[in-house]
């Protein structure tokens, strides 16, 4: 058997190859769901639910409109009662088979056409005329039903009416005047039998239940509509609200990254500084973590001197600003906080001091820094007042003097914090930001608006500003992702348990602290202790009665070192040592390992225990 060359083999080798190469690249294949999608699907669920979550109000407040919509009109309604009867329709019937069987299709035809006449106003006006009823014919008939099931020679006549009796007679009648009218439309002119014939099977009766308005249903179809209404004005709120509820939105807009969110206090309405000293709230504890991302900002050359403002008025810069130079006081730096806002100024408001004079006269000339200078009630904390307000404030602050009282209060203290005025109603910020190390922009929750704070920052790049960071003040002290750091201060139910055991501490003797390993039964070795003056007396030559040995009378206070004193209690032989006592050695112990059956011992040198 030959075999092929060589080359040819691998020639047809590529060939198979290359086709099934071709059929896997022309074959459709389904790509798996990408993670960036299924990602962005997660965050379309969250945005929803976060939607319902912080807009629930709304979606609340449309229901319950919709349910007590829904009550009213029930109330309104005015209550139907519904009275029914049952005719049958039924033909001559033939002898054979065929004649029954065709009789029963002329009765099935018949009933369809007969339902029509009965919502006629020709049998409506006649019943009006048999009963003497005060309406017309029209408004009869729409009170009028008549259905039949298929395949069946059954007629179902329904008649409502405010009144239940007159709903019966009305149902009644009308069964009673249509057996007439169809026994005339039957007949034929020459006479003889009719070729239909419709009987009354079971006549109406009181009806003693409304069939209208169903309150019931009409409350859950209430609810139903108003909370898929509110879902949609909730959605519809949310996509037209153009405030500032998130950090997205906040470093999207100004370029920077959040350093802080302030969350809503009502304390703060009357009594803008914290107590840092005395605060473990969730307020004090946010602008701690403020100051740790102050001082982390710029490592290597952080900025001292910090101008605070926004877009608009009552947004907290003014509190945020004051709160920021506690915080950083707290924190063992020296800190100015200088009243920027020369046009409505607060700052000397809430602190209680003196602001009839301060920033303006030392610019104006008529006073010197360190006099307007005013210590606080707080340590670390000094205030430059904003003093008279001037009739042109951008001018005075754009000076070069206005450029040496912060270069000089820069020198003077570790951090100057300006309150300046907000951005886009006047200029003053933009020009204090200017001569400092940068500013920091605060927005309101959901009050500041996207385009404001777009605008404000504008303002600031404009002149070449430093924006260091935003802060988001008043968010949600309730709702998800809210952290209260009170829990670590003021919920731990083993707090009062610890400060009890503290006050009763006191009254144990306290024990030395144990260095050492858990004892083994030490050698019996002769404890230390200091004798009277006098000899001990000794034993007899042969054995004589023992001499009485003087007591133990421990050792004298200790002169040296207090951290070799002994702090009390037994010592290691257990005697009973007073306080202040040198610290006696540790005995001598041996501790014993054992390895392949071999046992090896150390001895330990004695050890300090004041450490």
């Amino acid at each position: 058997m030959k075999h092929p060359p060589p080359l040819t083999t691998a020639i047809t080798t590529m060939q198979r190859f290359s086709r099934v190469e071709n059929e896997v690249n022309d074959s459709t294949i389904t790509p798996a769901p990408s993670v960036k999608s299924m990602g962005d699907s997660i965050m379309e669920i969250q945005d929803y639910l976060r939607i319902l979550q912080s807009r629930w109000k709304i979606i609340a407040v449309t229901t319950v409109v919709a349910i007590l919509g829904a009550l009213g009109a029930s109330l309104l309604t005015t209550p139907m009662y519904e009275a029914s009867t049952r005719m049958f329709v039924s033909t001559s019937s033939g002898a054979s088979v065929n004649e029954i069987y065709q009789g029963n299709l002329f009765s099935q035809q018949r009933v369809t056409s007969y339902t029509k006449l009965l919502t006629g106003e020709n049998l409506a006006q006649r019943t009006i005329d048999k009963l003497g009823l005060d309406m017309t014919a029209p408004q009869l008939a729409s009170q009028v039903k008549a259905t039949s099931a298929p395949d069946t020679v059954l007629i179902d006549v329904k008649v409502q009416d405010p009144s239940p009796e007159r709903a019966r007679d009305i149902a009644n009648a009308l069964s009673d005047e249509f057996v007439v009218m169809a026994r005339e439309l039957e007949t034929p002119e020459r006479g003889g039998a009719p070729a239909a014939r419709v009987v009354v099977e079971q006549q109406a009766q009181t009806p003693s239940v409304a069939v209208s308005p169903k309150t019931e249903r009409n409350l859950a179809l209430g609810a139903a509509v108003g909370l898929l209404l509110g879902i949609a004005l909730a959605v519809l709120r949310d996509r037209l609200d153009n405030t500032i509820k998130d950090r997205r939105t906040v470093e999207e807009l100004a370029g920077s990254a959040l350093i802080g969110t302030i969350p809503f206090d009502k304390d703060r309405q009357t009594q803008q500084a914290i107590n840092f000293a005395e605060g473990n709230s969730s307020s004090a504890e946010s602008y701690r973590e403020l100051r740790t991302n102050l001082q982390f900002l710029e490592v290597d050359n952080p900025p001292r001197v910090i101008v605070v403002t926004s877009s608009l008025p009552t947004e907290g810069k003014t509190t945020t600003a004051i709160n920021i130079a506690l915080v950083l006081a707290e924190g063992g730096q020296n800190v100015c906080l200088v009243e920027g806002d020369l046009r409505k100024p607060r700052v000397s408001k809430y602190l209680g001091v003196v602001g009839s004079v301060g920033l303006s006269s030392v610019l104006a000339g008529k006073a010197d820094l360190d006099a307007v200078l005013q210590p606080t009630q707080y340590s670390g904390l000094t205030v430059l007042a904003s003093g008279p307000i001037p009739p042109n404030p951008s001018e005075l602050l754009g000076t070069e003097t206005a450029r040496q009282v912060l270069a000089d209060l820069r020198g003077r203290f570790d951090y100057v914090i300006v309150d300046a005025s907000p951005l886009l109603p006047v200029t003053d910020a933009t020009v204090l930001t200017a001569m400092s190390d940068g500013a920091l922009v605060i927005a309101r929750h959901a009050e500041t608006k996207r385009d404001q704070l777009s605008r404000a920052v504008g303002n600031l790049h404009s002149v070449g500003a430093t924006i260091l960071g935003t802060i988001i003040t008043m968010t949600p002290s309730r709702g998800r992702g809210v952290y209260e750091y009170k829990y670590y201060y003021e919920t731990d139910k083993s707090l009062p348990q610890m400060q009890q055991a503290a006050a009763v501490q006191p009254t144990v003797q306290q024990q030395p602290p144990q260095h050492q390993a858990p004892q083994q039964p030490a050698p019996q070795q002769p404890a230390p202790y200091v004798r009277d003056e006098h000899p001990p007396h000794q034993y007899g030559p042969n054995g004589g009665d023992q001499q009485e040995v003087p007591a133990y009378q421990g050792a004298p206070a200790y002169q040296g070192d207090p951290s070799q004193q002994w702090y009390g209690g037994p010592d290691h032989y257990g005697n009973e040592q007073q306080a202040g006592a040198p610290v006696p050695p540790a005995p001598r112990r041996t501790r014993r390992y054992r390895d392949d059956q071999e046992a090896w011992s150390e001895t330990d040198a004695p050890r300090d225990h004041t450490q």
